[in-house]
């Protein structure tokens, strides 16, 4: 992607907790593609602050996952990092991917430096990107320029 833009805004879980959304701006051309039909969620727990936000060392530790898988996804075209949610005890990552071995593969070299993360790995098929719509839908804000 030539270039990257990100929005975060906050938003309500299911119980009304805050969770602060980072999408990003995704060229239609990749779900129109047809090849990213497999969604990967990478979902971190861990126990809130009030507030629902994570200590200070869980998050410098999130903070360090966060840039070198976003390093390894930037290298690699065949995954699609197009959100991350913080808030009410957990981290989700959301990826769209052509294949989950090539992504279960990055992960694995991206994170093999890092103690062993409490992750929880979910994929499933999302050919039409749903989950991201809904994401931007709901979250979404436009540059101000």
């Amino acid at each position: 992607m030539a270039t990257e833009k990100w929005w975060t805004a906050p938003a309500e879980d299911d119980q009304g907790n805050t969770v602060m959304v980072s999408g990003r701006e995704i060229d239609p051309r990749y779900p129109e593609s047809g090849k990213y039909n497999d969604r990967i969620e990478l979902r971190w727990t861990y126990t809130p602050e009030p507030g629902g936000m994570p200590n200070d060392d869980t998050a410098a530790l999130m903070e360090q996952a966060d840039a070198v898988l976003r390093e390894a996804l930037d290298k690699e075209k065949a995954c699609l990092l197009t959100g991350v949610y913080t808030g009410a005890g957990q981290r989700d990552w959301i990826i769209y991917t052509k294949n989950p071995r090539i992504f279960q593969s990055l992960l694995n070299r991206a994170w093999a430096a890092l103690p062993l993360l409490p992750v929880q790995i979910y994929a499933e098929k999302d050919p039409g990107w749903a989950e991201y719509r809904e994401m931007r839908e709901n979250t979404y804000i436009p540059d101000a320029d």
